[in-house]
């Protein structure tokens, strides 16, 4: 199926980030490239996706709920082995235990100038997690059934290190606000998901 793109992704974007200011930012900038991973995964007979909650720290996003990933490494062959790395580090689950469904739409971070390419991807087996210490503070493991509930959008207030008392749209899921540039990377397989259920 075609994938939803920068029009799911934009739906859950925060304040006035539309696509043509991305373009007019990346295009003076060259950014840094990394990969997450929306890993689903059976828990109990239902699917089930992991997201992190990222230390505390001086970097522009600390202490937020996001995918498993990080930056692309010169021995990285690929994007998607890339995502799979990364995944294993944060999380423990081997590369090879993962199964690469598809990549998203990439997505342009401008406070820490990342294009961030997001991958689905899907393990055969019940899980077990191993968090990475320095990097990340608890893993939530999510059911699949939160996400496409329309009940768990919303709109949080916040501020951060480079925005303050902002409105902003995200998913409550577990009881974490999930927004920014996972919200959207979530929303576009939201979508995905659902208009494969539609059909």
């Amino acid at each position: 199926m075609p994938l939803p793109g920068a029009t799911a992704q934009m739906e859950m974007a925060a304040m006035e980030r539309l696509e043509e200011l991305q373009r007019a930012q990346m295009a003076n900038k060259t950014p840094r490239e990394a990969s997450t991973m929306m890993l689903i995964y059976p828990k109990n007979e239902v699917p089930y996706f992991v997201l992190i909650e990222r230390m505390l720290s001086k970097g522009k996003h600390s202490g937020q709920i996001a995918f498993p990933g990080g930056r692309s490494e010169e021995e990285d062959d690929s994007h998607a082995i890339t995502a799979l790395r990364e995944t294993e580090e944060e999380v423990g689950i081997l590369m090879g235990d993962q199964e690469v469904i598809t990549a998203g739409t990439p997505v342009y971070i401008p406070p820490s100038n990342y294009l961030v390419r997001p991958f689905l991807a899907f393990a055969k087996a019940n899980l077990s997690f191993t968090p990475q210490p320095s990097e990340v503070k608890s893993i939530i493991e999510v059911p699949l059934q939160q996400l496409l509930d329309p009940a768990n959008v919303t709109t949080y207030n916040l501020s951060t290190s480079y925005m303050t008392d902002v409105d902003v749209p995200c998913f409550l899921l577990k009881e974490q606000i999930v927004w920014g540039a996972t919200a959207m990377m979530l929303n576009e397989f939201k979508t995905l998901f659902t208009n494969a259920i539609d059909r």
